[in-house]
């Protein structure tokens, strides 16, 4: 049996080495790479299951080798870097990346969002009696992992995909921002509560005809979000 494997792209040489041993330590099959263009070479040569990337390095920035995985590849990504503005926390999510951890951190805490995250990648959570759930404009089929909008179908990465769903299933009720964080980023959730915004807008860009007076998709200020019900 395969073990998973994890690709690590991070050019601080003690950090490496401990995020190295603590990943082969969990079982995982893990590279170490210490530069943006071999970490692309390595990843094509051989994709692996989840990258924890750098975003400091050099050959080339680990938000452009982050935008060249997407282009190919929806892999987890676990961005970790001390680069902790909220813009870099932002444009990190908006090309893709899956978490976002900011040094210094627990390696029990990276640990634990790497399982969640290869969780979240191998199975996703499907409601039991319904193959297509329907709200508004908006058709998500489980089974085929499709989402149409006004009868198009409209392209939705992993977790946008999964957090449709959440407030599908819970179609004019409250979800509260917790239990979507947990529901998509898994227990316990220690990432920045931004994730979840970033993703909603995503979402809202994809489904409403005005993003920013959202019909469907509507906050609950201080509490959450809700996909509201027709009429």
């Amino acid at each position: 049996m395969n073990r998973t494997s994890i690709l690590v792209v991070e050019d601080e040489e003690t950090l490496a080495e401990s995020l190295r041993h603590n990943l082969i330590r969990e079982g995982y099959e893990v590279t170490v790479v210490d530069d943006g263009r071999i970490a692309l070479d390595t990843f094509r040569a051989k994709a692996a299951d989840l990258v924890v990337l750098d975003l400091m390095l050099p050959g080339l920035g680990g938000f452009d080798v982050l935008r060249q995985i997407r282009a190919s590849s929806e892999v987890p990504v676990v961005v970790v870097t001390a680069k902790d503005s909220e813009p870099d926390v932002v444009a990190g999510l908006e090309l893709g990346a899956d978490d976002y951890v900011t040094k210094p951190f627990s390696m029990r805490e990276l640990m634990s969002r790497i399982s969640a995250n290869l969780r979240r990648a191998s199975r996703g959570v499907h409601p039991p009696d319904s193959l297509v759930l329907e709200g508004g404009p908006v058709a998500l089929d489980v089974d085929r992992h499709e989402v149409r909008v006004n009868g198009e179908l409209v392209d939705f990465r992993p977790k946008e995909f999964e957090l449709l769903e959440a407030l599908l299933l819970r179609k004019g009720r409250l979800v509260h921002r917790q239990v979507l964080l947990e529901d998509i980023w898994g227990v316990p959730f220690f990432g920045d509560p931004k994730t979840l915004d970033v993703h909603i807008r995503r979402v809202r860009e994809k489904v409403e005809d005005d993003p920013r007076s959202p019909k469907w998709i509507v906050t609950v200020r201080g509490l959450g979000y809700k996909f509201v019900v027709e009429g």
